[in-house]
């Protein structure tokens, strides 16, 4: 029974655990127990739209890859053994060695109510603020900017801001790709009013190419940038001094700081001209209704927390922000990365927005949980964390649903720091991931549509992730497993859960404790009206934005700061004074060396390490190996050719990736996505080569500037294979897989000559499998070999070998395993790579929601669709989330040109 024919059993509305827009979406659970996914027309935050990866999320449900049991030293074991183990290593971690000695890594794929379990069970309970969460490579710049300026960590725009603004700003975020959601909501609002895109990124992403201007800046330039924007606006008498002096303070030492970024030293610090930063500078001082949207490009830098603050300070001045339409915009990057700041997943923060290293706060937190002690310094922050555990401080270390050995910058460091580690306990999905397989203890985690609890968007707003399936096999969520090691140190009703709602209405009654200004502890985050939430309220509980008072108090509404109220002492926002310019621009200098700057960001159909996405056959089929996109000029340069493949590497070590020509890239810059794990590749980890070079304030790492050397490999054979098996790609020097329907599509290389059992043993066929399996081949006069085998039922393999990169058309190759297999010599014919005659074919997928190939819309366009509407209404490309809608504008372009 398929599951359009299968009745309707429920339908759940939950929220997606990709990217931090926050989409709600709905689970459809037929009788035959298989999961449709759509959007939410509900939610406030996407109105039932979706990306390609979640409408994808059916796709991710299975549990071939799922841990179903707790391990011990790589042996299964039950849960009393596991979590006994858990709470002896680290209670006699802190008797012997100090609560410092101890610590957790956590993520942003946590719900709110794990988040706070494992906060309080290390600020409160162990008495060390050592619990650092991925977050902070992702958004802890735009925490530290909005403390500094606001006086909390509080995000003032909605969504609707993006609709009501006259021009965005995007600076350093990629939002038609990392949040399509919300670029469809603007090119929505685009099409309705004249609304203006500014794009300032070093890379010409999908989102520079629908923006109105688009500023190729120099790595880091963002800076010097918007100084001279603070100083343009001062000069052309646009400052809204009103706003300035009744709301704000140190506007005067900011602007005399910004102004050393003359005009020059601004131009040699971003790579633009004089009339692009006048062309950017008008816009921004022209239109009273700007928002500024700011990601990773900004955060993820040795100096974001700077960065953050001047396009702050921009606002501030201007006196844009709190009003409709209007505002500095930090979008996060993970589903919870907001939650996780609320309950102090930080090391530097506590509970509900109170400060670690602010004695009341600290004192009303120990006092409401009732702890024997309270941190009462700043742990670590992750990129010292793992620097730490590596010198063997850290005798017990808790990793829960994250990869540092993949993610974190300096990665074989953070390898070598798990391996030295006493004790390793690592929560999460699957066991197969390159930090699980260092993990003395692995416990089996909930996943997505089995958990229960809250995330928080970029919005504040606050939303249910609501269970539509049964865990599998043993897997209990992290807020339990927590709780039941706190109950094994000794810790008793503190950690007397039986519920996320339990959980929930203790977080929400602390986030109202003293929260008053007559009480001298006021903050503004606030939720106190669901701190005695019921069981069934919470259940049901919708979609809504903090502070929402539990005595409806005037801090209970939508529009931040309208009123012109911060949360300093004074209730004034503070400007961020920046540094002066230093030395002269890297550019030239770095090309004298040879070297190039290294961008590392996401993928439109990917996320993170792949542990999820990358179970989806459909989100795979787009970008299907890692890459290094090289420009033109630099492409000829090194005398690259299609198919090559390159090494980069520095000091830190050295990956293989296919070379890839790409006009969106400048001379002397790289850019490689962070995802490919070595589940995936066998050598891509591109973090390995990301200096461990974090900003001084935030503790967030630069995974946009690095340098590396390039040069391409030189190989004996290439080769292009799809098996029924999971590929063994280690044993190659260049290989990548990933799975397509019935199987694994494999690329690799090697620098000599593979044997056939060689090729046989990377297709992940032992000699036993393969000895029953019968063989057809073929081999050209110029040496390429092809060889295909199958047993009675079905294919099983297809190699295509060559000395030069293999030429064959591997969107049909794929296609192939899901047809019957031909009989006698017609099976020679799959050797051929390509079909025969006239028959169609997709063609390397464009659209993964819909799987149309480049080959299905060429045809198209060819056939007479020469508007974008008409392409989309012929195909289905672009018809649901959109996000590929920009590279069908492309080959629409392209055509129209060759006409």
């Amino acid at each position: 029974m398929n599951s359009h024919a299968a009745a309707l059993e429920k339908t759940v509305h939950t929220t997606c655990p990709y990217c931090g827009v926050g989409c709600g979406v709905l689970a459809n659970v037929r009788s035959d127990g298989t999961v449709e996914i759509t959007g939410d027309p509900e939610h406030p935050a996407n109105y039932g739209r979706l990306c390609s990866k979640g409408s994808a999320l059916a796709q991710t449900l299975g549990t071939e890859e799922r841990l179903l049991t707790p391990h011990i030293y790589g042996r299964k074991a039950d849960w009393n053994d596991a979590l006994d183990l858990v709470a002896r290593n680290f209670s006699e971690a802190i008797d012997t060695h100090g609560p410092d000695s101890v610590a957790f890594y956590v993520s942003g794929q946590l719900l709110t109510e794990d988040y706070y379990v494992a906060n309080k069970l290390m600020k409160g309970f162990f008495g060390s603020a050592n619990i650092d969460t991925n977050s902070r490579l992702c958004m802890a710049s735009a925490v530290a900017a909005h403390k500094r300026a606001f006086g909390a960590d509080h995000v003032p725009c909605t969504y609707e801001d993006l609709e009501e603004a006259d021009l965005i700003v995007l600076a350093g975020s990629n939002l038609a790709w990392c949040h399509p959601v919300l670029m469809r909501r603007i090119e929505a609002a685009r099409q309705r009013k004249p609304q203006k895109l500014v794009v300032i990124d070093p890379r010409r992403t999908a989102s520079a190419e629908l923006a109105d201007l688009h500023l190729p800046i120099l790595p880091d330039g963002d800076r010097a940038l918007f100084c001279g924007l603070l100083n343009y606006l001062a000069t052309s008498g646009h400052l809204d001094s009103k706003f300035i002096e009744a709301h704000t303070s140190g506007f005067e030492i900011a602007l005399a700081a910004a102004a050393q970024w003359d005009d020059e030293k601004v131009c040699q610090a971003t790579g633009l001209t004089v009339h692009q930063l006048e062309a950017f500078y008008a816009l921004f001082a022209t239109h009273e209704k700007t928002v500024s949207v700011f990601s990773m490009g900004i955060n993820q830098s040795s100096i974001g927390t700077e960065k953050a603050g001047t396009i702050i300070n921009c606002h501030l001045a201007t006196g844009r922000i709190g009003k409709a339409g209007a505002g500095p915009f930090s979008m996060t990057g993970q589903p919870n990365a907001m939650g996780g700041r609320e309950v102090g997943g930080l090391a530097n923060m506590l509970a509900a927005h109170m400060d670690l290293q602010n004695s009341a706060h600290r004192k009303l937190v120990k006092s409401f949980w009732d702890a024997p002690k309270i941190a009462k310094k700043q742990g670590l922050k992750a990129v010292e964390l793992f620097e730490i555990v590596r010198k063997g401080k850290i005798k017990a270390l808790w990793i829960m649903h994250t990869n540092p050995v993949v993610s974190m910058p300096a990665a074989a460091k953070v390898e070598e720091a798990l391996q030295t580690c006493p004790f390793v306990v690592v929560s999460d999905i699957t066991s197969n991931t390159d930090s699980a397989r260092h993990a003395h203890v692995l416990l089996p985690a909930s996943a997505w549509g089995e958990k229960d609890g809250t995330v928080t968007n970029s919005e504040r707003r606050i939303s249910r992730q609501r269970p539509f399936m049964q865990a599998p096999g043993k897997a209990m969520p992290d807020y339990w497993q927590l709780a039941q090691v706190g109950q094994r140190m000794g810790f008793g009703g503190a950690f007397d859960y039986s519920s996320p709602a339990q959980i929930f209405r203790e977080h929400a009654a602390l986030s109202g404790k003293k929260n008053t200004a007559e009480e001298g502890i006021a903050r503004d985050f606030d939720i106190s009206c669901f701190e005695e939430i019921s069981g069934r309220d919470y259940n049901a509980l919708k979609p809504f934005q903090w502070p929402v008072h539990k005595f409806g108090h005037d801090k209970s509404r939508s529009r931040s700061f309208a009123d012109g109220q911060f949360f300093h002492s004074d209730k004034r926002a503070k400007f961020i004074e920046v540094a002066p310019p230093i030395g002269s621009a890297l550019a030239a200098r770095d090309r004298e060396r040879k070297q190039f700057y290294l961008n590392t960001g996401r993928l439109r159909d990917q996320w993170h390490t792949m542990t999820r996405s990358g179970l989806s056959e459909r989100l795979c089929a787009h970008l299907p190996e890692p890459f290094a996109a090289i420009s033109p000029d630099d492409f000829k340069e090194m005398n690259l050719q299609v198919g090559d493949v390159v090494t980069l590497s520095n000091g830190l070590g050295l990956v293989q990736l296919r070379a890839f020509e790409s006009d969106a890239q400048k001379p002397g810059e790289v850019f490689v996505p962070l995802h490919w794990s070595d589940q995936f590749a066998s050598n891509a980890r591109i973090d390995k080569l990301i200096k461990p070079d974090p900003d001084p304030i935030s503790g967030q790492p630069a995974f946009k500037h690095s340098h590396v050397q390039i040069k391409r490999c030189s190989g004996a054979v290439y080769g292009f294979a799809v098996s029924r098996h999971r590929p063994r790609f280690q044993t190659v020097d260049y290989a990548a897989a990933v799975p397509c329907a019935g199987g694994w599509r494999l690329e690799f290389a090697h620098h000599r000559h593979l044997k056939k059992q060689e090729i046989l043993h990377l297709l992940g066929l032992d000699e036993l499998v393969s000895a029953q399996l019968k063989c057809f081949s073929y081999t050209s006069a110029q040496g390429g070999e092809r060889f295909g085998l199958s047993n009675s039922r079905s294919l099983q393999a297809l190699v295509f070998c060559d000395a030069q990169p293999v030429k064959v058309q591997r969107d049909y190759i794929v296609e192939l395993f899901t047809q019957p297999l031909p009989c006698g010599s017609d099976r020679h014919l799959l050797l051929a790579g390509k079909p025969a005659g006239d028959q169609p074919v997709k063609g390397p997928i464009v659209c993964s929601c819909e799987s149309v190939g480049r080959y299905q819309l060429e045809a198209a366009i060819k056939g007479g669709a020469v508007s974008l509407e008409e392409l989309v209404r012929q195909t289905g490309a672009g018809s649901n989330c959109g996000s590929c809608r920009v590279e069908l504008g492309r080959m629409l372009d392209a055509q129209h040109q060759h006409a």
